[in-house]
């Protein structure tokens, strides 16, 4: 399971999704992901929802194994039904 996180390191919720993440990479096998810093690669609203191919008005925005899922909140609750989280 492959998960991309695009966010910026001053948003409390991105800061959450990424410690999501690393939790569950240390509790399931075969599970990566990787956090991509919007402000670091130059990346505005419009360039995120070309992205998830939706609008965009908040950061993190998360992909599961190639599926835009949303925000932390849903990242959140997916783990928690899904993955034991």
């Amino acid at each position: 399971m492959q998960v991309v996180i695009y966010g910026r390191d001053n948003c409390p919720y991105c800061v959450k999704a990424k410690a999501l993440a690393t939790k569950l990479k240390g509790m399931i096998d075969g599970f990566d992901f990787e956090y991509i810093d919007i402000i670091a690669k130059g990346l505005d609203k419009e360039d995120l929802a070309k992205i998830v191919n939706k609008p965009v008005q908040t950061v993190p925005q998360i992909i599961l194994d190639g599926k835009p899922i949303g925000g932390f909140t849903e990242f959140d609750a997916y783990a928690k039904a899904n993955l034991g989280a």
